[in-house]
């Protein structure tokens, strides 16, 4: 997998399933917090629950771009991965629109606009409503011969085109190199990586490995297996930390980095 694919990867399913892993906690009966654009029927009584995530950035030398846009179905208690291209978005009862404009604002500068619609329709709670949702939404952008500007510390130059960009629901980053950018509703720093101790995906918001592991370790066994009949992904993770070596469980306790 490539460190792309990885990265868009963690945001995909970051708060997909939280600690203690089980269905019964409270918190796993209401998620799918980061990402969520939903039904424009549910948004226009619920305006927190945005309809449109919006993503500008700006890319110089040539305005040939690629763009994906990535996200979870709830299917029964499931999520099912997503992706669509530009156009119009028909897919598991799901329907909405992915437009893609680019504008020139300066010699060899144009600015990407991606905009992602949720025009499913819909009348129900908000519980029904994430049914319809595009959960975890986020958008990859590749330019093969362009290079894209980093919003967040863009050169002197173009810093008034950079602020001027409109990012809704989402923010984007530079991943790997200028070529690829991913616009995340996850605020993350340009050039992420994934730390190479983890070990695997824990999807809980505000994760630390190490203490989430042994906290898993920590349950009971009915605990663990409340833990392994929730989620595939849920038994996933329990298993995982099971069989980890006390070698692997001190990687996780810190590194230094240059």
């Amino acid at each position: 997998m490539d460190a792309v694919r990885r990265i868009a990867d963690a945001v995909l399913y970051e708060g997909y399933l939280l600690w203690p892993y089980r269905r019964s906690a409270l918190k796993n009966q209401r998620r799918w917090t980061f990402g969520g654009v939903y039904p424009r029927a549910h948004s226009e009584a619920h305006p927190d629950d945005r309809w449109l995530m919006r993503t500008e950035c700006l890319l110089e030398a040539d305005p040939e771009v690629d763009v994906r846009v990535r996200f979870l179905q709830v299917v029964g208690e499931a999520g099912v991965e997503r992706e669509a291209g530009p156009g119009p978005i028909s897919v598991g009862g799901l329907e909405g629109s992915v437009d893609v404009g680019t504008e020139l604002v300066a010699e060899e500068l144009w600015r990407v606009t991606v905009e992602i619609a949720n025009t499913t329709p819909f009348g129900g709670t908000r519980e029904e409503a994430l049914k319809r949702t595009f959960c975890s939404a986020h958008t990859v952008l590749r330019a093969p011969r362009g290079s894209f500007v980093s919003l967040t510390d863009p050169p002197d130059e173009l810093r008034e085109a950079a602020a001027a960009c409109r990012n809704e629901g989402t923010w984007p980053v530079l991943v790997e190199d200028h070529h690829t950018l991913l616009s995340s509703p996850i605020i993350l720093q340009d050039f992420p990586q994934v730390a190479p101790e983890s070990p695997g995906d824990l999807f809980d918001g505000g994760e630390i490995d190490e203490l989430l592991i042994l906290n898993v370790l920590a349950l009971t066994d009915d605990e663990k297996a409340e833990m392994r009949e929730t989620d595939p992904r849920a038994r996933e993770i329990l298993e995982r930390c099971e069989v980890l070596s006390g070698e692997q469980l001190l990687r996780l306790h810190g590194a230094w980095r240059r």
